[in-house]
């Protein structure tokens, strides 16, 4: 179970897939299209009419908007048992973000009709699809307000624990961000330049509060590992049980 008082659970994980039953993950296997996708090929884009919902079977999906100057405002990155491409479901019609594969992706496309006839049918999913929404949601408003109130040192701080909360890997020096972002990339997610992005996580690495593995961020920082720890329950599947 999550922790729902902590600040940060709305980062947490919420594979949909692993919780489904086997009798409704094949199920659902079989209402819908397994589509591949090679590195930064667009899945959907804005404007378009969404007929669908894809579940991410393999890989990552950023899914992000234009802002009037061409520059990317990314919300947020779909892994593996993430459902993306849900607004539609309420009686939206064309798409408002884009959705684009980060490498070799695959995913499972849906008919909107079809997955809320799979709701209807068990609706203890449709209660796990509203608490990812509600997670979106939350985090989305968490980004927005730490624009406004935080500088850009606790920006990447807090971007790089959420990451950690959401994708984080056990290493031997600390906690590995699972997701490997450009600086560009980060600085598209929390409002600000790549050069600024670069210079506060050179400043951290040179603080030895952070390092680099294999082009993956790696916090080494003990407080700030113990903030990461904090915001994870403890239920047995969690990766940092372990450490």
């Amino acid at each position: 179970m999550k922790n729902f008082q902590d600040p940060l659970w709305f980062s947490q994980s919420l594979d949909v897939m692993a919780s489904l039953t086997s009798e409704q993950r094949q199920e659902l296997l079989e209402l819908g299209e397994v589509r591949r996708y090679r590195k930064n090929q667009m899945i959907f884009q804005a404007g378009v009419l969404g007929k669908e919902v894809f579940l991410v079977l393999d890989g990552f999906v950023k899914i992000y908007h234009l802002a009037a100057v061409g520059k990317e405002v990314i919300l947020w990155f779909c892994a593996a048992g993430d459902l993306f491409g849900l607004a539609e479901l309420s009686g939206g019609k064309d798409r408002k973000v884009y959705a684009q594969s980060r490498g070799d992706t695959s995913v499972l496309a849906i008919s909107l009709h079809t997955f809320k006839g799979f709701l209807l049918r068990h609706p203890t999913v449709g209660t796990r699809v509203i608490d990812l929404l509600s997670c979106r949601l939350r985090e989305l408003g968490d980004v927005l307000l730490n624009m406004v109130t935080e500088d850009v040192n606790h920006r990447v701080q807090r971007l790089l624990t959420r990451l950690s909360v959401r994708y984080g890997k056990p290493v031997d020096a600390g906690i590995a961000v699972g997701l490997t972002l450009t600086h560009q990339e980060m600085a598209d997610m929390i409002g600000t330049s790549r050069q600024t992005v670069s210079t506060v996580l050179g400043e951290l690495r040179r603080q030895g509060r952070i390092g680099v593995e294999r082009r993956a961020v790696v916090i080494r920082d003990d407080e700030w590992l113990g903030s990461i720890r904090h915001q994870l329950s403890f239920d047995g599947n969690s990766i940092f049980t372990y450490m």
